[in-house]
């Protein structure tokens, strides 16, 4: 179960949602996430550096305002290779999607555990259970 926030400059809705079908696309592709799990939060920002800051050369790479945010919390358990691959993928949809140049997307992946997950009700729900539903134990690795 991937959380995933997108923070993008100058956003309208339509950006919006190309960038969110751009990252689940690039899940479901390069990691193997079930095509109905989608949890994610999808912010424009106004277009101006007041709202989000970044060095727009740092490692040699040149940004522009046309910059996303890409945050992605899910169970641990990829390999580095499982994750190059999904940092490439993301890149390579954003720019069919929503016309975001590679260079401008900036990816943040957040691993934790079953126990580190509530779905709702205050419970965690995959605590007591060895092996949830796209466990690696069942699928490959688990979102």
């Amino acid at each position: 179960m991937p959380f995933v926030r997108i923070d993008a400059l100058g956003s309208d809705p339509e950006r919006l949602d190309a960038l969110g079908r751009a990252v689940h696309d690039a899940l479901v592709e390069a990691i193997g996430i079930p095509a109905d799990d989608r949890f994610q939060v999808l912010v424009g920002h106004d277009g101006s550096r007041n709202t989000l800051r970044y060095d727009d050369g740092y490692l040699g790479i040149r940004r522009d305002d046309g910059l996303v945010f890409v945050t992605i919390t899910m169970r641990s358990g990829r390999t580095p290779a499982q994750k190059q691959a999904l940092f490439r993928r993301i890149a390579e949809l954003a720019h069919e999607y929503a016309g975001t140049e590679p260079r401008n997307v900036f990816v943040n992946l957040l691993e934790n555990e079953p126990v580190d997950w509530s779905f709702g009700e205050g419970v965690a729900q995959y605590a007591d259970s060895p092996a949830p539903v796209d466990s690696p134990a069942l699928t490959g690795p688990s979102s």
